[in-house]
């Protein structure tokens, strides 16, 4: 035993307990967060090979729309609006970023703000901000640019202007900034991609001082709606989330990408969205979208069912996964019937998504 690697423990689960399957939402649901373009493509070309083929799977899901957050700028933002938006209205919604590049050529934020003016002109429907904002740009000077920037301040201001909204990802899970050690309980997910690590103190901001940089943000845009990604960019605290809502009325979250994160607290988790029931939206960041990704969310919102694998692979006679994020399972949060309305739809057609 002394001699056994940990990659090849695989314990088979013997608690015998309830599996229910929620192939569908209580509500349409519009997923706030996902990615249908070629931004995050490994080769370049469409993230969703087939438009009619995903509309099929939205179809058969319960997904009335799907906020696509890769229109980036100028001829990719028009051939993601094409694609998606005007082919097919009140389905998608497509999202710009600006090229933060500017700030490497000296960029007080005027062009920045000027090439969001012709995104939105051009149909842009809310503004993204990705991690490397924080932890990679850097302006002319070769000084990392965080979030409070007076120049991205700018930005996210002329959005609110704008009246679109911003969905903001800032830093990454807490273990990603933890030391690489036997300590770190995304050891193995990180083996895998050493690039998500960003414990090195010398090259990267710690997540604390990013979280802050966040909430510094929120208090310079008050007329901006802004929505933190990846259940407001701190799943692992959800007590810190919630005082960032109290602090900021129109600070937002979304559930994208964060059911391991979510679903090992889930009675903290309802509580959450029961003190704020119009602040929590629906996403799944599963690109492609994939339908598994979507029952796992449903079931984890709907059901109290106990200790299944976050990524669904809820076999009884398969050795059990570790799981791709960390060795944990997870647990419904069975959310009260009422506030599944406003989490799935209502908010986000309220944020204009």
């Amino acid at each position: 035993m002394s001699d056994l690697p940990l990659h090849a423990f695989r314990p088979r689960d013997r608690l015998t307990r309830t599996r229910t399957s929620v192939p569908r939402p209580a509500v349409p649901a519009i997923d706030a967060h996902n990615h249908l373009g070629t931004w995050l493509s490994p080769d370049g070309g469409w993230l969703v090979p087939s438009v009619p083929d995903l509309l099929a799977t939205m179809d058969d899901l319960g997904v009335e729309r799907v906020v696509n957050l890769d229109g980036r700028w100028g001829a990719e933002l028009e051939a993601n609006l094409a694609r998606y938006d005007r082919a097919h209205p009140d389905r998608f919604t497509t999202f710009c970023h600006v090229d933060w590049r500017a700030l490497a050529a000296g960029d007080d934020s005027r062009a920045l703000v000027a090439d969001l003016d012709a995104s939105v002109a051009a149909g842009a429907r809310g503004l993204k901000i990705w991690k490397d904002l924080g932890l990679e740009v850097r302006d002319e000077r070769g000084a990392l640019v965080r979030p409070d920037d007076e120049r991205v301040v700018r930005v996210v201001q002329r959005a609110g202007e704008h009246g679109i909204p911003v969905l903001i990802h800032t830093a990454d899970p807490v273990a990603f900034f933890d030391p690489l050690d036997a300590t770190n309980e995304r050891l193995e997910e990180l083996a895998g991609q050493p690039d998500w690590w960003f414990g090195d103190r010398g090259r990267h901001p710690s997540f604390e001082d990013l979280m802050a940089s966040l909430d510094r943000l929120l208090a310079a845009c008050p007329g901006t709606t802004v929505i933190g990604a990846h259940v407001g960019c701190h799943a692992e605290d959800l007590a810190a989330v919630g005082r960032m809502m109290d602090a900021h009325p129109t600070f937002h979250a979304d559930l994208g990408g964060r059911l391991g994160e979510i679903g090992r607290q889930p009675r903290a988790f309802a509580r959450f969205v029961a003190a704020h029931p119009d602040r929590v939206l629906f996403g799944t960041d599963a690109h492609p979208p994939e339908p598994q990704a979507y029952r796992n969310l449903y079931r984890f919102l709907e059901t109290e069912n106990e200790h299944w694998p976050y990524d669904g692979a809820d076999d009884p006679d398969a050795d059990a996964d570790p799981g791709s994020q960390g060795r944990w399972r997870v647990s419904g949060a069975g959310l009260d019937p009422a506030l599944l309305p406003a989490l799935y739809r209502e908010n986000a057609l309220r944020l204009g998504l």
